[in-house]
């Protein structure tokens, strides 16, 4: 009897074990806080590649790293309180992504939690770290070259459409980048005309706007909402039949005439690599932001037949994929 009691002792004590070690094992799991403007079906390629990233070193979702999302859904101005709720959880590191928004909000929301931003600007000259090797902050990333690259998109744009003399640009409300893009147009003989535009809830004003200055074509800024809004600008630009470039992918991919800009998939691929490193006890401070190096063109053929459009043999020959 005293043995058969204390064979129910023990096993009474293992079971009771078993949910604290469960719960043990629980808790040592780090968690990711992941930051997008965006949402979730639009970004859903980036994703694959933020968690390719991870992977590299070792970390898979759901085994021994958790991921809480926020996403934005393209509303900018939901970030704060996004970013607020990843502080009050705790987060091990943030993956700020997106727009330049939500690195910094992330920012502005914690000075100790690690932030890895995939920064579509300057973040030196917009003050968001003070140096690119040596960050000497929470915050570190991938910079892109958003904006070094909006002179190259007007190039490509004139290529297509060389009798174009009115082109509309829609741009950020807040960083319009016009000086650069002015002089860019001046020298192909192009009037440029600037659409200030904040959220996507003014896409179809901007639209509007560019059908009464009879534009022959639209450029599209590297700024958040524009890239979360790639399908909602894809279809816009379509039903109003003007020929446009965008520097993401996805609005090429959801039916726009053409991108040229960052591999994002690159780029997100690299923050998860940053991400894992930082896990690994890494410190962001110590790890400089790298600066996009694969740039891609992208075009829509099916897109081009439907405006009535030739895409000149040399420009096509130059894409790295071309939408059938």
């Amino acid at each position: 009897m005293i043995r058969r009691r204390h064979f129910i002792t023990l096993l009474g004590g293992a079971a009771a074990a078993w949910p604290l070690a469960a719960r043990a094992q629980q808790a040592s799991t780090p968690v990711i806080g992941y930051l997008n403007s965006g949402s979730p079906d639009v970004d859903a390629r980036d994703l694959r590649a933020f968690r390719g990233g991870l992977g590299e070193l070792g970390y898979v979702e759901g085994e021994n790293v958790a991921i809480e999302y926020r996403w934005a859904e393209g509303q900018i101005d939901r970030l704060p309180a996004l970013a607020a709720d990843l502080v009050r959880r705790r987060v091990a590191v943030i993956a700020a992504t997106g727009a330049a928004s939500s690195a910094i909000e992330a920012k502005s929301a914690t000075p100790t939690i690690p932030i890895v931003f995939y920064y579509g600007q300057d973040p030196v000259r917009t003050g968001l770290i003070s140096s690119l090797n040596r960050p000497r902050s929470n915050l570190t990333g991938v910079a892109t070259l958003g904006n070094e690259l909006g002179p190259k998109r007007l190039e490509l744009l004139h290529e297509l459409l060389p009798s174009a003399r009115t082109i509309a640009m829609l741009v950020s409300a807040t960083n319009p980048n016009a000086e650069a893009l002015q002089v860019a147009a001046h020298s192909l003989g192009v009037q440029s005309h600037f659409l200030p535009t904040a959220t996507e809830r003014d896409f179809d004003a901007a639209f509007v706007r560019l059908a009464e200055l009879r534009a022959e074509g639209l450029w599209i800024g590297p700024y958040g909402v524009f890239v979360s809004g790639s399908k909602q600008l894809a279809a816009l630009a379509l039903r109003h039949t003007v020929p446009a470039i965008s520097p993401s992918r996805e609005f090429a991919a959801a039916g726009g005439l053409m991108s040229y800009g960052d591999s994002d998939t690159d780029q997100y691929r690299r923050v998860g690599v940053y991400v894992a490193r930082i896990l690994k006890g890494e410190d962001p401070a110590n790890l400089p932001v790298q600066q996009a190096t694969k740039i891609e063109l992208v075009i829509n053929l099916r897109t081009a037949k439907v405006l009535g459009l030739t895409i000149p043999p040399a420009l096509l020959a130059r894409a790295d994929e071309v939408i059938e």
